[in-house]
């Protein structure tokens, strides 16, 4: 199996839908506190976890949009981390295309080192285990968050946004998106 062909099909669906929403919406999202967008990756991650519970949708979206939004919500926070909460809130869509790139290709890039040293473990994990590692570290951005950013000896909250990306674009290989045309 190819992860990097894998990898860069999931990054180009999420990253159209996200354009088509730039292009929707404006870069409305620059609005946004990191609380803000955790909570957000929280609500997604906890839908996922409700729906692997009880396998019964009453709302329209699948699995496989709240994955996707995971990963542009993730995308949001490195990219508001990088921006600041200050600045320009109007963004051209080239600018948060380019923007969008940069992130993904640094968290690839992550993904690739981790991939070496772990081997491909993630291909043999359940799903449900993949939420649940989201969820986690939703919760420890958030305690880092609650703590004003500081860590003793932990990663801060750009690796666990980037870890829970590279989670989100395992869950949707494994769901196989990577499979289908956008």
């Amino acid at each position: 199996m190819d992860t990097a062909a894998q990898y860069d099909r999931i990054i180009t669906r999420c990253q159209q839908l996200f354009i088509k929403k730039t292009t929707d919406y404006g870069t409305a999202w620059r609005i946004m506190r990191l609380p803000s967008i955790t909570d957000q990756l929280y609500i997604k991650a906890q839908r996922i976890r409700t729906l692997e519970e009880k396998r019964v949708s009453r709302v329209g979206d699948s699995v496989v949009d709240e994955y996707i939004a995971i990963v542009n919500y993730c995308v949001i926070g490195i990219m508001q981390l990088e921006l600041g909460s200050t600045g320009e809130a109007n963004l051209p869509t080239a600018e948060v295309a380019e923007k969008y790139g940069q992130a993904v290709d640094e968290t690839k890039a992550l993904m690739f080192d981790k991939n070496h040293d772990y081997g491909e473990a993630w291909r043999e994990m359940r799903l449900s285990s993949l939420t649940d590692l989201i969820l986690m570290k939703i919760y420890r951005v958030k305690q880092i968050e609650d703590n004003e950013g500081h860590t003793t000896v932990s990663e801060g909250i750009k690796a666990n946004y980037q870890d829970m990306l590279n989670y989100a674009v395992f869950a949707l290989i494994r769901l196989g998106l990577a499979d289908t045309q956008p």
